[in-house]
């Protein structure tokens, strides 16, 4: 059961590492495009 636990701890661990260094390092802006509608001002 020991090395179970263990093992367990270790993977959790290296997960988190992981998701932080994909954090960090991985490339996650949108990318970006300009957006243009007319708009139509109902004035009396």
């Amino acid at each position: 059961m020991g090395r179970m636990l263990k093992f367990l701890a270790i993977l959790v661990i290296l997960g988190g590492v992981a998701l932080t260094g994909y954090a960090y390092l991985g490339d996650m802006t949108p990318p970006r495009e300009e957006v243009t509608q007319p708009v139509t001002l109902d004035v009396e």
